[in-house]
């Protein structure tokens, strides 16, 4: 993924924090959670940070839009492990008409293990691309712009 935002290590960069607690079923057999399940824990903190700004996906949803993931890319620094708490920072960063970008930094006390970018489509009932709701655009713009 070609990100057009600049990766922050920094939590301060981020808006909105969302912990995840480590399951062992999450974890290979090397003991550390597998890369597969990093994408969920990214989608758990965007569907959470929706819900925390008053747009909960499900209205989304009822008023007929969905977010489609176009591209995911996840640099993995450090291990997560079994039982740790995971803590999921992240910031949308960029919009165009239809479709925008989410930065993620994910820590553990602090200490960076990786960093994510998702790219996002707003689509209709069909599947077909539609503009994205004007506070999404917002969002997105302002936090570009302060970056």
């Amino acid at each position: 993924m070609t990100s057009r935002t600049r990766r922050s290590l920094d939590p301060a960069d981020y808006v909105y924090r969302h912990d995840v607690r480590v399951r062992f079923a999450e974890t290979d057999a090397m003991g550390i959670v597998h890369h597969a399940a990093y994408l969920p824990y990214l989608e758990e903190a965007r569907v959470e940070y929706l819900r925390a700004i008053g747009h909960p996906y499900s209205s989304l949803r009822a008023a007929g839009t969905d977010i489609a993931v176009l591209e995911a890319s996840v640099r993995y620094l450090r291990p997560l492990r079994f039982d740790d708490v995971a803590t999921v920072h992240l910031v949308p960063v960029a919009a165009t008409r239809t479709s925008f970008e989410i930065d993620y930094l994910l820590t553990v006390d602090g200490v960076a293990c990786s960093h994510a970018v998702t790219a996002h489509a707003c689509v209709n009932e069909r599947g077909r691309p539609t503009r994205l709701p004007m506070w999404l655009t917002e969002l997105a713009v302002t936090r570009s712009s302060h970056r």
